[in-house]
């Protein structure tokens, strides 16, 4: 299944496969479907501004890795920041411009909403969740221990919480009467 996207750093129309969750390919942020998506071009600079830390738009160009023009990159940066992916500072008559979340926070939000579709996207619940199993389990079978491990901690935690919830509760009302 293809569909064709228009990604806001070009003008020619790009063809994607809507089944591929990598994040080459579908970098979804935030919110719900209608939420931003990044073209190949924007997720190019994203990667160049992680590796510099903060740069200007002609700081950018200045290493060669990007070969746009100069009015491109500024436009573009310039709509990652309005995505609320950038902050910039005025330098004299540029922008220097700074990630406001590093790769590995918008890789965990985009793999949690990923997965948020996925069970949501079904009828019966444990059906998603034996997709992941089966993802997991085929990748490496020690991720599937790792999971165990996760699942066992995050209940302990909600155990954790109930009880407290619970007990607090119980003071409440004894202080009540």
């Amino acid at each position: 299944m293809q569909a064709i996207r228009w990604y806001s750093s070009g003008i020619r129309p790009c063809v994607v496969r809507t089944f591929n969750f990598r994040m080459t390919k579908a970098f979804s942020i935030f919110g719900s479907s209608s939420r931003p998506k990044l073209g190949p071009f924007e997720q190019q600079l994203l990667q160049e501004l992680w590796s510099h830390g903060s740069a200007t738009v002609r700081e950018l160009l200045a290493d060669g890795k990007i070969h746009q023009a100069y009015t491109t990159v500024m436009t573009t940066v310039d709509r990652l920041y309005k995505k609320g992916l950038l902050d910039r500072v005025a330098e004299g008559r540029a922008f220097r411009y700074t990630p406001r979340h590093t790769a590995e926070e918008l890789q965990r939000v985009t793999a949690l909403e990923s997965i948020r579709q996925l069970l949501g996207s079904g009828d019966a619940s444990a059906m998603p969740l034996s997709y992941l199993v089966e993802a997991l389990s085929s990748h490496d079978a020690q991720l599937l221990d790792e999971l165990q491990l996760l699942v066992e901690r995050k209940r302990r935690e909600l155990q954790s919480r109930e009880n407290t919830t619970t007990k607090d509760r119980e003071i409440k009302s004894q202080e009540q009467r």
